[in-house]
């Protein structure tokens, strides 16, 4: 007898309430077995891929792509037996000994149904016979009326061979054909340009000129209506056009794919386009607004010379040690940060609003902020505070590989520390970022750009950047920001004193 599991929504996270459908693998019907991947779903934090905890055959599907499901709603059943034992058959009596078995039946039913089949035939083929000759018939009359409405046409025959010459232009079956006395066409004007619309066999007509303004102007002739004589676009038409265009709304995205605007709703009048706030960007939202309006946020800047970052960048992508991983300059502001951490361990805390404690924390998962096209997220690396120079560009480069692809584990995104987000890659100078929740500091990391600069005593042109740090007043006083960030500042200046305060 068939067994049938419900599969309830799963917390594919830490205290995840929904989750939105992305894609099914499998289809009512399909077969599944235990641990196969068969949905892939967005929570709050990642894409997430769910396993089937059950082997069987998929009975019901409940939830489309894009649907948000509650944690614990039932999405799927599966058959767990769908090829189970037949009940048992029940012993016989003297009323049913003289009753035909069901095979005797089954047999006899077949025998009376190829009986109707061949009836069935006989009558249609001759049917099919008689229709066909009315139709071979009513064809013959049809073509030869054709024919002698239009004597320019040669009738066509099963046994003629294929037309050549003029005939090849004349055998036309069906229609007027085409005319044998027909003129040559009158010369073009060489001052009009004639260009084919995409729809129809009208065109467009208009003079060099024009065409180029409406090149240059972005319009498209083809939708151009002409007033000029003879159905001429003119100048005055161009620019008509183009003042229409430019009232109207930048882009109506009726048929864009852009992952934003996916699952949105356009207006009416195409002006606007409203998008359910959910999974990423909901998550983000909340956590911003939590942080801005609970942690008092205070900022301190640095402008720090680079050039020896540079250099040692440069020099580490030389280095044979280091040849199976990137080397960017984010790596050594993150090591710097890890230094000047390890000198003020007191930055790495958090507050605890409800028990009124200050949590201090005796590792360092350092969270890297990655844009995605699902929005912002900050996955950090694991006890990087025991990490070398290669293992952190190693964790890194994991990091921002998987970010990238959607397939951040919640896992990787929980217990983060502090934080570093380099906005220089976007080629912004700095900025004030705000606080990763449960987090006291954030390191924005600027452009490092050429400048003029006073390097002993003489103006010379060096790497600069800039650095803001943002932190939690609760529990990091200004002078604690300050430090910090002066001993970040100090190792990308001088990357060497990371051998001394290592």
């Amino acid at each position: 007898m068939p067994t049938f599991e419900r599969f309830p929504m799963p917390d594919a996270g830490e205290g995840l309430t929904e989750a939105e459908i992305v894609e099914w693998k499998v289809q009512v019907g399909d077969s599944v077995s235990i641990n196969q991947v068969i949905l892939e779903v967005e929570t709050a934090k990642s894409l997430v891929e769910l396993p089937s905890p059950f082997a069987g055959v998929v009975t019901e599907i409940i939830g489309a792509p894009g649907d948000l499901i509650d944690v614990g709603t039932v999405i799927m059943v599966v058959d767990t037996d769908p090829f189970g034992a037949p009940a048992a058959a029940p012993l016989p009596d003297e009323s049913a000994a003289s009753a035909p078995s069901p095979a005797e039946e089954r047999a006899a039913g077949s025998a009376e149904d190829v009986e109707q089949t061949e009836a069935v035939a006989d009558a249609t083929g001759a049917t099919v016979a008689e229709d066909s000759s009315e139709v071979a018939a009513t064809a013959s009359e049809h073509v030869q009326a054709l024919s002698t409405q239009t004597p320019s046409t040669q009738p066509a025959s099963a046994s003629s061979a294929e037309p050549q010459g003029d005939e090849a232009s004349g055998a036309v079956l069906v229609g007027y054909g085409i005319s044998h006395g027909a003129t040559t066409r009158r010369p073009r004007r060489a001052d009009v340009l004639t260009v084919n619309k995409p729809a129809g066999n009208e065109a467009v007509r208009t003079k060099p000129p024009v065409r180029k303004l409406a090149r240059d102007l972005g319009i498209d002739l083809s939708s151009v209506d002409p007033t000029g004589p003879g159905g001429l676009v003119t100048r005055e038409d161009v620019l008509a056009a183009q003042a229409a265009t430019a009232a109207q709304p930048l882009a109506t995205y009726a048929v864009d794919d852009a992952p934003w605007l996916a699952s949105g709703t356009v207006s009416s009048d195409g002006r606007q386009t409203r998008v359910p706030v959910k999974s990423v960007r909901r998550r983000t939202a909340e956590a911003m607004v939590a942080s801005a309006f609970t942690a008092p946020h205070v900022t301190v800047f640095h402008t720090v010379d680079v050039t020896k970052t540079m250099r040692l960048v440069k020099a580490l992508r030389e280095d044979r040690e280091f040849a199976d991983v990137r080397v960017t300059p984010l790596l050594i502001a993150a090591k710097a940060l890890l230094l000047a951490v390890s000198r003020h361990p007191e930055i790495n805390a958090s507050w605890d609003d409800e028990n009124q404690e200050i949590v201090y924390k005796h590792y360092v998962n350092l969270g890297i902020a990655a844009a995605t096209p699902r929005g912002l997220i900050v996955p950090n690396v694991k006890n990087a505070h025991r990490l070398g120079l290669k293992g952190l560009a190693q964790g890194i480069s994991d990091l921002t590989a998987t970010a990238r692809s959607g397939k951040t584990s919640a896992a990787d995104m929980s217990d983060g520390t502090i934080t570093i987000t380099n906005v220089g890659v976007f080629g912004i100078d700095t900025g004030t970022p705000i606080l990763n929740p449960g987090e006291s500091a954030i390191l924005a990391f600027g452009a490092i750009r050429e400048q003029p600069w006073v390097h002993k005593g003489k103006i010379k042109k060096r790497w600069v950047t800039q650095l803001a740090l943002s932190f939690d007043h609760r529990l990091v006083d200004g002078e604690l920001g300050s430090r910090t960030l002066a001993d970040v500042a100090a190792v990308l200046e001088e990357p060497s004193r990371g051998l001394i305060w290592g």
